[in-house]
């Protein structure tokens, strides 16, 4: 079994990789209705949607104007995760995102960081690099 260390990864926007980053997260859902009927005891379901949505943690980098730049409220975006990075055979993921809120904060003994959430816009696709 194969794992791997955080800091492999990368995150783009389009074609321009995101700049500081911390940390990522995705989230796959699928939303189901009921289909039970009366006789048995276990309910039964079927899924109707999926949905996707994350966040990207970084440290502020007002320089970044085509990574965290892009990343405004309301912004679609093409998104491409690489938690193990973009070497040839490596599994990343891809998919239209908006972007639904932009955070920044900063403590007196800390860096300034840059939060942002986003909710997918169709199917979020797992791919090869090739």
């Amino acid at each position: 079994m194969a794992n791997h260390v955080g800091n492999e990864g990368i995150v783009q926007i389009g074609a321009a990789v995101v700049a500081e980053v911390r940390s990522w997260s995705i989230e796959e859902t699928a939303e189901t209705a009921d289909t039970s009927v009366m006789g048995p005891v276990a309910r039964t379901h079927k899924v109707t949607k999926t949905t996707w949505s994350g966040s990207l943690e970084c440290f502020w980098d007002e320089t970044d104007s085509t990574g965290q730049g892009a990343l405004t409220k309301g912004a679609s975006v093409q998104l491409d995760v690489y938690p193990e990075g973009n070497t040839s055979g490596d599994v990343h993921y891809v998919g239209t995102a908006t972007v639904t809120q932009v955070t920044k904060q900063a403590a007196h003994d800390g860096i300034v960081e840059a939060a942002f959430t986003f909710q997918g816009n169709g199917d979020l696709a797992e791919q090869t690099v090739v």
